[in-house]
């Protein structure tokens, strides 16, 4: 796994540097989101259950929101899709989304500093970060939409 600083992080240390309270709930959160990466707030609140099983709904989404702002968890949203979480954070990376099933699989920037790519046209923007999101299939449903298909292989570009 390619991670930043911040994902191999103990949860309490990262809290506290961002000086929040460190709280059972934050905690369980970040190592939820740590453990699923891109995972939605179903899976999050699933996962932080496992150890506090009384955490109420509220509670995970509230500190999901929090953490997002203080920029502990990143939170994307791929067309059609719920919002996703990550504890990768801070290396303008990308991702490629299944349009499948909706495996979501990181992408190290491929060129040059953040960001990456420059727009065509900046309005007078001065651009820090850029994101980038691929779209196809993984390569289990590729392989069985080839099987439907009859194809040996992917042939669309």
């Amino acid at each position: 796994m390619n991670g930043t600083k911040h994902e191999h992080d103990d949860a309490a240390a990262a809290l506290r540097r961002t000086s929040l309270r460190v709280t059972k709930q934050r905690v369980a959160v970040l190592d939820a989101v740590r453990d699923h990466p891109h995972a939605d707030t179903e899976t999050v609140i699933r996962s932080v259950r496992e150890s506090l099983p009384a955490v109420s709904h509220q509670a995970v989404y509230d500190s999901l929101h929090t953490l997002t702002e203080v920029g502990l968890v990143r939170c994307i949203r791929p067309s059609g899709s719920v919002a996703r979480y990550e504890r990768r954070i801070g290396d303008n990376h990308h991702h490629l989304v299944c349009r499948s099933c909706n495996l979501i699989v990181d992408v190290d920037c491929t060129v040059g500093q953040a960001p990456c790519l420059t727009p065509s046209h900046d309005a007078g923007f001065v651009v820090d970060q850029a994101e980038v999101t691929f779209w196809g299939l993984c390569p289990e449903c590729a392989s069985a939409d080839a099987q439907l298909t009859g194809d040996d292989q992917f042939s669309s570009v």
